[in-house]
């Protein structure tokens, strides 16, 4: 990759310097980064930017112009648009005097390879380093921007940093305005919040927990979701999230003596829907049958979009939670994209289908969103995401106020003299509500498996921080992997199940190609992991029938693939 270093382009913005009077708009604004582990480098934030970078224009910027916005879709119309970027950094520790802020463009021969990447080290003052892209080697090869990252030296460092563009001559862009503080004491802020209460839902089950609490008892609120819930766009990720947030609200709420009785489970997984939440249910939230939690929050509003089922995994889930002997309570959340969309429509049914609590941010922020300060917007979208996805720190507050008011409704609440009712039809489907996983620690007497040429264990894996720990954990580390000198003898898995499905592992590494999944001798699917392309699993139903019969199940590399790598990460099965 051509590299543009530091020492060329560093140096404080001065107030003769030409860029002074041209004009920019920012695509970060006083955003916090956080110094994250990473495998082979050092601790870093990442900003993704393919695909959102004209979303941060506008939702950070203030941009409209559609031009513009195009613009930053490809790395030739960045050219265009850009004349230089100005980065400031300001680091939460006086000792740190430098991190280094990159710009990588993904390449068209090869994306994460052949495109230029631009390196330059900031001081952490505050002080603006600029970029000018005519001083800098950049690729023929470029075709999209592809991420930002500020690189650190320790994990867990903390900095504030904004990114400005400053635009060539003939371009217009609006200045940025400051905007007051979000005022969360304020009566009009929890006006806002009560607005979240989507259904209060029967009482018994959230009502119990409550008075647990209050006598000292133990009890473990539990989170499930996608990359919200794992708390991405919160700095520090692990106490600033909404889930490590509301169960603080809890604990100060009803727990008694410092509240060491109440206890957390959050199991949020970037990019997965409730499709593989099912999978990894018993794993991640009940830790193998080593936990009962008393109150489970499910949040996948945003990540089922792909659900192969349309809902079925989804109340199977819910099901599957509210089905425990222990008898948990089981809030529906329902988080928002910064383009006000999520699936409450769909999935909302089935939370008044069985009379549950339902908490929708979405209820809460977007029609504010609308509103002028003037009007009564109290929290603006650049305040509440980071992204185009994910929240703030802010934002991350604002979910916690929301589950934290209908934990006080409840409180204030009558208990409902009866419990729900489980034993009714579906409102969409409960077909996987005994979904279990199957992998190489996990097994079934049932099951036979000939690995063939899968033999290896892959290692370079999604990693997540769970629970309340900073410390990323290995997601299906229990796997089969295909290694390029393996050979080419399928896999194979003899199963008697109603159901299937397999866990595959996504990759950008050019390393990984397609694989033939075979059902009863039929090719039912050619999976490539470079469609979605980043690390991390994704679930895919091979069959659902109405009976538990035998299946044989192979799979095995696609012609031409037959020297590259691929990761079979699980099953997921209902007998």
């Amino acid at each position: 990759m051509a590299e543009l270093q530091g020492a060329d382009i560093n140096g404080p913005k001065a107030p003769e310097d030409p860029v002074e009077r041209k004009k920019g708009f920012f695509v970060m604004f006083e955003t916090i980064i956080e110094a994250t582990p990473r495998m082979n480098s050092k601790p870093s934030q990442e900003i993704y930017l393919e695909g959102r970078l004209f979303d941060n224009a506008k939702f950070v910027g203030g941009v409209t112009d559609e031009h513009i916005l195009n613009l930053l879709r490809s790395c030739a119309g960045f050219r265009e648009l850009v004349h230089s970027i100005g980065v400031s950094v300001t680091s939460n520790n006086p000792e740190t005097k430098s991190v280094t802020f990159e710009l990588q463009n993904w390449g068209k021969t090869n994306k994460y390879e052949s495109g230029s990447r631009l390196r330059v080290d900031c001081p952490t003052d505050g002080t603006e380093v600029l970029i000018t892209l005519a001083d800098a080697d950049l690729s023929e090869d470029d075709d999209i921007p592809g991420k930002f990252a500020f690189i650190f030296d320790q994990v867990g460092e903390l900095a504030t940093a904004s990114v400005v563009f400053y635009v060539n001559d003939g371009f217009d862009v609006p200045e940025m305005t400051p905007e007051p503080a979000v005022s969360y004491d304020s009566e009009a802020y929890r006006k806002m919040i009560a607005k979240s209460l989507l259904h209060k839902g029967n009482t018994v089950r959230l009502k119990k927990a409550i008075e647990k609490a209050k006598r000292g008892e133990d009890v473990t609120i539990a989170y499930i979701g996608g990359s919200i819930t794992e708390g991405a766009g919160a700095k520090p990720i692990h106490t600033e999230c909404y889930a490590y947030q509301s169960y603080q609200r809890f604990k100060e709420m009803f727990g008694q003596d410092g509240g060491e009785h109440i206890h957390l489970v959050k199991a949020g997984v970037g990019g997965t829907p409730s499709q593989l939440g099912l999978i990894r249910y018993e794993r991640d939230v009940l830790h193998d049958g080593a936990v009962q939690p008393d109150i489970v929050v499910i949040e996948f509003a945003v990540n089922d979009a792909g659900d192969e089922t349309k809902g079925n995994c989804y109340e199977s889930l819910a099901l599957k939670a509210l089905s425990a002997e222990y008898a948990p309570a089981v809030i529906l959340l329902f988080s928002v994209f910064v383009n006000d969309w999520n699936l409450q429509d769909r999935l909302a049914p089935v939370g008044y289908h069985y009379n549950l609590p339902m908490v929708s941010v979405k209820d809460a922020v977007v029609d504010q969103f609308r509103l002028t300060k003037a009007e009564g917007n109290l929290i603006s979208k650049r305040q509440f995401f980071y992204d185009v996805y994910h929240p703030t720190n802010d934002g991350h507050r604002v979910m916690a106020d929301c589950i934290a008011r209908l934990f006080a409704v409840v409180d204030q609440s009558e208990v409902d003299r009866e419990d729900i009712k489980l034993d009714i039809p579906p409102a969409i489907g409960r077909d996987f509500i005994d979904i279990r996983l199957l992998d190489r620690k996990d097994g079934l007497d049932s099951a036979t498996i000939v690995e063939g040429s899968f033999v290896d264990t892959d290692q370079d894996l999604h990693m997540v921080g769970m629970d309340a720990s900073p410390e990323p954990t290995p997601q299906f580390p229990y796997n089969w992997m295909h290694s390029p000198d393996a050979g080419n003898e399928a896999f194979r898995l003899t199963i008697r199940s109603k159901s299937l499905m397999a866990v595959f592992k996504d990759s950008g590494s050019r390393d990984f190609g397609k694989a033939e999944v075979y059902v009863d001798g039929q090719l039912v699917k050619t999976y490539n992991p470079h469609d979605i392309n980043w690390t991390h699993g994704n679930a895919v139903i091979l069959y659902q029938e109405e009976e538990s019969k035998e299946h044989l199940v192979e799979i095995k590399m696609a012609a031409g693939d037959e020297d590259k790598r691929f990761t079979i990460l699980g099953f997921g099965y209902t007998l």
